[in-house]
């Protein structure tokens, strides 16, 4: 589990196609403090760690988990939003987030407003029942507050409000028209369209 909170940015070193995708992914934690088998959110998407170095960790990626997340994520020299996994007692400082992306959202426009940027997402369309204005979401691994959605014919936005601390700390600097995004929907959502179908089949 983890929280949506940033922890560091991580590089993609290399990408190298076995049986699955192996990277090695460079980064700033003491890596003596994360086992073999340790949990590690990279860009939304929980990774185990399979190898390590003084400052890289390696991962596999299986092919399921390619076709499921953003196009180009996985390519030499993208950063990562990475965060370790919770551990009890910490801090929640943002939601529970488990690691498991349930669609790719594209940027339809980033624009400066005051301090921050307003940042506007379109939705898959079977995720745009999930979102809800005043919720929760995880965008690239980050831990965000929708503050407007917006139904229209040409499918389903929600909008966001980066402020300056989180557009200069992870990834979304860098956000832009047309990228697509690993989107997270809140866990109590998936939950609750879970019982409503199955309350369909009594």
């Amino acid at each position: 589990m983890f929280t949506g909170i940033v922890s560091d940015i991580g590089t993609i070193r290399t990408a190298e196609q076995r049986g699955d995708l192996r990277l090695v992914i460079g980064c700033h934690y003491d890596m003596a403090t994360v086992a073999i088998g340790a949990s590690i959110a990279c860009s939304g998407v929980c990774l185990t760690v399979v190898d390590k170095g003084p400052d890289w960790f390696a991962v596999d990626l299986s092919a399921e988990t390619v076709s499921r997340t953003a196009q180009g994520a996985w390519s030499v020299g993208r950063r990562l939003n990475l965060e370790r996994a919770l551990k009890v007692g910490d801090e929640l400082g943002g939601h529970i987030v488990t690691g498991h992306v349930d669609g790719i959202g594209e940027v339809v426009a980033v624009t400066p407003e005051g301090d921050s940027h307003r940042v506007e997402i379109r939705l898959p369309a079977d995720l745009a029942a999930h979102v809800a204005a005043k919720g929760s979401i995880t965008l690239d691994g980050v831990s965000l507050t929708v503050n407007t959605v917006a139904d229209g014919a040409d499918g389903t936005t929600f909008g966001l409000n980066i402020i300056p601390h989180t557009w200069d700390v992870t990834t979304l600097g860098a956000l832009a028209a047309g990228q697509p995004v690993n989107l997270e929907i809140d866990v109590l959502a998936r939950y609750l369209h879970r019982m409503r179908d199955h309350a369909a089949l009594m």
